[in-house]
């Protein structure tokens, strides 16, 4: 009689486990858990108040650059470069913060087939030499080839003693 209770409650346990199993892989396909069933955010473009005025940047808050080789839309920056100018890259469609246009921001397929923001057809990069949010120590460096600027809202680049203004006809020379 008791061999049989202890089968009975043996049974019962590996019953109960099985159920429970089910349960969890039950709720992980039907979303869940929240690990795996958000969608990826774009990346952020927002404005932000620095000693050049108001400039792009991420969602860190870091200054987002413009590097005058790059052409039709295209980055000219790869290798050794992005080691010091890293692109902002996005799986999913970018997105504006406040005072920025939407209708400028894209993206554009790197040669390593990562999907880099632009804003105004302009590759976005930051520059590790900024350490802290609002830093634009990148302003004006000419690093592999070409000159870095940070970028106004209305698409063009910011450059000292400038104005840096939200609309489409304020900043310094684009392209």
């Amino acid at each position: 009689m008791k061999q049989l209770l202890s089968l009975r409650r043996f049974a019962l346990g590996i019953a109960l486990g099985a159920i429970a199993g089910t349960a969890i892989l039950i709720a992980a396909a039907y979303g869940g858990t929240s690990s795996t069933s958000r969608a990826p955010r774009g990346a952020l473009v927002a404005l932000r108040k620095t000693t050049l005025g108001s400039v792009l940047v991420d969602a860190r808050g870091r200054t987002l650059y413009l590097f005058e080789k790059d052409r039709n839309g295209r980055s000219a920056c790869d290798t050794a470069c992005v080691k010091f100018w890293p692109p902002l890259v996005s799986r999913a469609t970018p997105h504006a913060g406040k005072g920025v246009h939407k209708s400028m921001l894209g993206v554009t397929r790197r040669q390593d087939g990562r999907r880099q923001v632009t804003y105004a057809r302009h590759p976005l990069y930051t520059f590790v030499g900024d350490k802290i949010p609002g830093q634009t120590s990148g302003e004006g460096l000419t690093n592999f080839g070409a000159e870095w600027y940070a970028l106004a809202a209305s698409g063009r680049t910011v450059e000292p003693g400038q104005p840096s203004g939200g609309g489409y006809g304020s900043g310094g020379g684009g392209w």
